[in-house]
């Protein structure tokens, strides 16, 4: 899928979040849509778990 229309679809869940549910809604859904993002980049093997725990300098080589 185009990554221009993943992004309006987020947004638009975004926007359906705080206009029906509030503040509070909206960081719901943006704080679950960034796990999603996470766990979608570590199933496509794009991301590795040790990648969070690696020092900074270590992951340039």
């Amino acid at each position: 899928m185009n990554m221009a229309v993943v992004g309006m679809i987020a947004g638009m869940a975004l926007g359906f979040a705080g206009y029906f549910g509030g503040f509070g809604a909206f960081l719901l859904v943006a704080a679950l849509g960034a796990v999603g993002f996470v766990v979608g980049r570590f199933l496509e093997g794009d991301l590795e778990f040790g990648d969070f725990f690696r020092p900074r300098d270590e992951r340039r080589r």
